[in-house]
């Protein structure tokens, strides 16, 4: 809206640091339970008040497993917040009748001390994305059902424009076509925009580590050492280094305390549900 903006984060420690020139959307944090913890409330209290995975992949047939471990990670967040629940020895949830209470009382509890909650869309700036060779958020917003909506002046003038710019860099790639009614995009356009940007950064890497690159592909196992991340246009991803090739696939904050280790996952559509150590039946951090 063309006006500098000043927002109470709360505790700073807790937000994600934000290069300069990133682009973020801040919005209030919602104290209501959330759909996964209606979810858990359900399936407790119809199984005695308890819950775990494969409590709910019997409740819910069409749900897989590690969407079902969401909800996991949700309950560990609640119980090292507050300990409003409980886990048994056998991993097994203890879940009380008034869990959505608890739930509310843990994001009232998160609300004051982190107000606002603060998404960051990219971390490249406006100006570079307009003719940058990757899928950049310019793009996403570009064929996205609902795109964010900008006001007139300041910043979303500044988008408008940068989108006109953009759509006649990628008509010019071949990425897109003008019609009667508008402008068509390419069906897989943010695809090969994702897949131009990951072979140029891969090659890169290559000559750094001097290894060559293997890409992952659904159904494949990943493993190796977790080396680092790197940011990408499209998003965050892992190095995962072999000692003949390495692997980029896409970064879960999870992984930030193991670096360094030894980790192994299987690609799914879902993504990758990782274990660390050098024996499958390590500890998961799905």
């Amino acid at each position: 809206d063309g006006k500098s903006h000043w927002i109470n984060i709360g505790r700073g420690e807790a937000m994600e640091t934000m290069p300069n020139g990133c682009i973020v959307r801040v919005a209030p944090r919602n104290t209501e339970p959330r759909q996964v913890d209606r979810t858990i409330a359900e399936i407790a209290a119809a199984h005695g008040g308890r819950y775990d995975v494969d409590m709910h992949l019997k409740h819910d047939p069409s749900a897989t497993e590690s969407f079902a471990r969401t909800h996991v990670r949700r309950l560990e967040a609640i119980r090292r917040a507050t300990g409003g629940v409980e886990r048994e020895p056998n991993g097994t949830w203890l879940i009380a009748p008034d869990h959505l209470d608890r739930v509310a009382n843990y994001e009232g509890q998160r609300a004051r001390a982190e107000p606002v909650v603060a998404d960051k869309l990219s971390s490249m700036a406006l100006e570079r994305q307009v003719s940058f060779n990757g899928a950049t958020w310019l793009d996403r917003e570009l064929v996205a059902d609902r795109p964010e909506p900008l006001h007139g002046s300041g910043f979303g003038r500044d988008v408008r424009e940068a989108q006109a710019r953009r759509r006649q860099w990628l008509i010019a790639q071949g990425l897109a076509h003008k019609e009667q009614d508008g402008i068509v995009y390419r069906a897989n356009m943010l695809s090969i925009l994702r897949q131009r940007e990951l072979n140029r950064v891969a090659g890169q890497l290559s000559e750094e580590l001097g290894l060559p690159y293997a890409e992952a592909r659904s159904g494949g196992r990943v493993e190796g050492t977790l080396r680092r991340s790197v940011e990408l246009a499209s998003g965050k991803y892992a190095v995962v280094e072999k000692s003949r090739e390495f692997t980029l696939v896409p970064w879960r904050p999870v992984l930030e305390r193991h670096v360094g280790k030894e980790v192994s996952g299987v690609v799914s559509g879902e993504g990758i549900s990782w274990t660390v150590g050098r024996q499958r039946s390590g500890p998961g951090v799905s």
